[in-house]
């Protein structure tokens, strides 16, 4: 089951972040995709700041994950340069531990991925209005969508 969400501005976009925010707690995970340009550094952001994250927050692209202090922890992965990598990055501590995670471009890491998880994928329908698919995987994340798209 796939849940959408219209926004006609990147400040619809935050809003909604902030709405999902307010449903987290660890160790959720999130699955961010969305072709370059399509506003996941904004969701991202917005995530972050309803999460109590005072630093500023930017794509971990060539870190791969960045760790932010709030009112929860937040793990914000970039997963982008592991396609094709066996790597083992501490999956289990990151995605079953004390924080909520954030994975960019998770096709690529998609067997290490939990179970129970939120997928967003962010479409860009016009120059500032985008689509957002909501896929929950796990009774929590589809409590979740029902209740952050009514």
């Amino acid at each position: 089951m796939k849940f959408t969400i219209d926004t006609a501005a990147a400040s619809e976009t935050q809003d909604f972040a902030e709405r999902l925010a307010a449903h987290l707690a660890p160790p959720d995970v999130i699955t961010l995709e969305g072709d370059l340009g399509a506003g996941k550094t904004t969701f991202a952001q917005a995530l972050a700041r309803a999460l109590g994250v005072t630093r500023t927050v930017s794509s971990p692209t060539f870190t791969i994950v960045k760790q932010y202090e709030g009112k929860v922890p937040l793990n914000h992965l970039d997963v982008y340069r592991l396609e094709g990598s066996d790597e083992d990055f501490g999956w289990d501590e990151l995605f079953y531990g004390d924080a909520i995670t954030l994975v960019e471009w998770a096709q690529f890491i998609q067997d290490e991925l939990p179970e129970d998880r939120l997928d967003i994928r962010i479409l860009r329908t016009g120059e500032t209005s985008r689509l957002l698919e909501l896929e929950p995987h796990g009774i929590h994340f589809k409590t979740i969508c029902e209740a952050i798209t009514k």
